[in-house]
């Protein structure tokens, strides 16, 4: 092997290395989240806490904000960005009740749901190819999901099925996103999320609103700093390396997860919800994999189950 050939492989290796450090990251943050909503454990509508976390995301975003909102934007383009505020509303609420109803590591196996519906969509809605491969590794999530769930041999929590809904809506918001792209920045279509979002969520949070506490408030803002650390996490993990490596790696925010749960909350750990995890994660990942290997075709990646 030459020296050129070398050098390029420890640069390759570096870079994924970057990558997983930087995913690693991105689970942790998003783990955080999950216990800080969990230790709150319904002390604040699910609504209105949803609206507070993402009325601290707002601040945190409006140097970004303004500067979009000032260069306007087609009436197309507001559509689209409304539509995704809706299924985004939608699914923050559902997913904020799911985290006071059901166990940390069943809502994070849950959710890898949303690069599923992802995939689906994207061949509904955008004209992308459905291989039967890409069916084969679809059909293996869904089943991984209904290992979690256990329908029929257990009694489902409205929690169960209300992170289902939350993660079809995360998904759907998604391919909403994938739309917008090359229509506004990346910055903006995540700046004006969190617009929308406040936004839609004022009303349901005004109507179940009970006075929070100092600390529930501060909690949600570790939030919103929690979540927003974690999308930027994950935007340089997806600069750093490919998909291929960053993605298998989402495995261990299941397994972060069900250690917290287990140590902290005293949630039992369900070998049945890492089994299926793991059957959900190595779909997604050989999804992945498959879509690494087009070249030059436009595509809808699939995406890490993430938070809104």
């Amino acid at each position: 092997m030459q020296l050129s050939d070398i050098a390029a492989t420890r640069g390759r290796l570096g870079r994924d290395l970057v990558g997983i450090g930087w995913m690693l990251l991105t689970g942790a943050c998003f783990v955080a989240v999950n216990a800080i909503v969990r230790w709150l454990d319904g002390s604040v509508p699910a609504p209105q806490a949803a609206f507070i976390r993402f009325l601290f995301g707002l601040l945190f975003l409006t140097p970004t904000l303004i500067p979009a909102l000032r260069r306007g934007f087609p009436r197309d383009v507001w559509r689209l960005f409304a539509a995704r505020g809706i299924l985004h509303v939608a699914a923050v609420i559902a997913w904020f009740y799911a985290m006071s109803r059901i166990t940390i590591a069943e809502v994070t196996a849950i959710g890898f749901l949303n690069p599923i519906v992802v995939t689906v969509g994207a061949a509904l809605f955008l004209g992308e190819a459905l291989s039967r491969r890409r069916i084969g590794a679809i059909t293996v999530a869904l089943v991984g999901a209904l290992i979690v769930l256990r329908p029929g041999l257990r009694t489902l929590d409205p929690g169960h099925l209300s992170q289902v809904v939350a993660a079809l809506c995360f998904g759907a918001s998604y391919i909403v996103a994938k739309q917008l792209t090359g229509k506004a920045p990346a910055s903006a279509i995540v700046a004006v999320l969190s617009l929308t979002v406040a936004i839609g969520l004022a009303p349901v949070a005004y109507a179940v609103w009970v006075p929070p506490t100092l600390f529930e408030v501060g909690m949600l803002a570790l939030v919103a700093v929690f979540a927003t650390a974690g999308h930027y996490t994950m935007m340089r993990a997806f600069e750093a390396a490919p998909l291929t490596v960053t993605q298998p790696v989402t495995f261990l925010q299941l397994l972060w997860a069900a250690m917290l749960a287990w140590f902290v909350f005293g949630e039992p750990l369900d070998h049945w919800v890492m089994i299926g995890g793991a059957l959900m994660i190595g779909a997604i990942s050989y999804i992945t994999w498959r879509e690494a290997r087009r070249d030059g075709a436009a595509r809808t990646p699939p995406v890490s189950a993430t938070k809104g």
